[in-house]
């Protein structure tokens, strides 16, 4: 016997996932752990007994409920299911997968739409923290079609507007968890930040890279990554992560001058594997520190001295632009994406009935 679980897989950005309403899931979160490991296939490399494709872009999960905040109309907690590990992990937010956050809850009628735009304030419930994330409703129908291209997503589709303020140190604590902008580790210049996610940003040629090489080429160089493990394992505790062993943040990313008319060159990893392109909060905590004096990417950023400001994150498959603003004392007051999202399939899962009988 199997268990049917409601479940929407959908494209948020450059990442896939697997949408659930709260009310469809274990309570108790061990249970529900061992839910969503079944339900993507993990651990297995190939996730070929679920419905997971093998790769940590598209083995995320959100789960989403009507918010009982005065400040939220939804609730979103966000998963990240490891491919090869039991481990089912919610030490971060994920950017991308928010931005079908919002078409999820009009398409389960938490939300309705809206003549035009609709905007639903969202609750992320992984780090405390809210969004504004607004789509195109014309006639008050949800609508996926549109000409806005991201790369990384080969087809184009309605623009969706993600805002947010005040996620500095949304893990971590504050905007430099270490107290400076730059530090040392094993004799590497280093800038721990934490603009919307944690990462440890690293120039490429301090460990002999030229900052363009391909994602195969980065994913085989085990020489590299053994490297960048050991400097993560260090950032942790100084990041106020504690023991990152078992965890997905930081994020490492190295960086390099532009190479194609933006304002950065990086090649993100998630912790172990070269990302495809680049996270929606990697990009922000990037983003911010090429505007930091002294910030090892504020050396190579190409950048401007406006109060707003878009900038351009080159990464692997293209370039992610996020938008900053600061006020007249350099404080930074808010961030901004353009992304896109698409519902996939809409149906059933099924699992073992032997790990929840639903």
């Amino acid at each position: 016997m199997q268990t049917r679980i409601r479940c929407m897989l959908m494209r948020g950005g450059t990442s896939k996932g697997a949408f659930f309403l709260a009310e469809d899931l274990p309570v108790q979160p061990e249970h529900r752990d061992q839910v969503l490991l079944a339900v993507m296939g993990s651990p297995d490399v190939r996730q070929i007994d679920g419905i997971g494709g093998g790769n940590s872009l598209t083995s995320k999960v959100a789960i989403v409920q009507t918010s009982k905040r005065a400040d939220a109309d939804v609730d979103y907690l966000f998963a990240q299911v490891s491919v090869e590990n039991a481990q089912v992990n919610y030490g971060q937010n994920c950017g991308n997968i928010l931005a079908a956050v919002a078409p999820f809850a009009i398409e389960r009628g938490l939300i309705q739409a809206k003549k035009g735009i609709t905007t639903v304030r969202v609750y992320m419930q992984n780090t405390d923290q809210l969004a504004q994330v607004s789509i195109q409703t014309p006639n008050a129908h949800l609508d996926y079609v549109g000409e806005t291209y991201i790369d990384g997503v080969v087809q184009p589709a309605a623009e969706i507007i993600l805002d947010f303020a005040n996620i500095e140190g949304s893990t971590c604590g504050s905007l430099l968890p270490t107290g400076h902008v730059k530090d040392q580790i094993d004799g590497i210049a280093v800038t721990c930040i934490d603009n919307g996610m944690p990462v440890v940003l690293i120039a490429a040629q301090d460990l002999g890279c030229s900052g363009a090489e391909s994602k195969k080429e980065l994913d085989q160089n085990q020489v590299l990554k053994q490297r960048l493990e050991q400097i993560r394992l260090q950032a942790g505790p100084m990041m106020n992560l504690g023991d990152v062993r078992t965890k997905t943040v930081p994020k490492m990313c190295l960086i390099s001058p532009p190479v194609k008319g933006g304002t950065l060159n990086t090649r993100s990893f998630i912790p172990h594997q070269c990302h495809d392109a680049i996270g929606v909060f990697g990009a922000t905590s990037v983003a911010t520190a090429c505007i930091l004096p002294g910030s090892v990417a504020y050396e190579l950023a190409v950048t401007e001295q406006k109060l707003e400001q878009r900038l351009d994150i080159e990464h692997p498959s293209g370039r992610f632009t996020v938008v900053l603003k600061r006020d007249h004392a350099g404080k930074l007051t808010g961030c901004g994406f353009v992304r896109t999202a698409r519902a996939l399939f809409d149906g059933w899962v099924m699992i073992p009935e032997r790990i929840w009988q639903g």
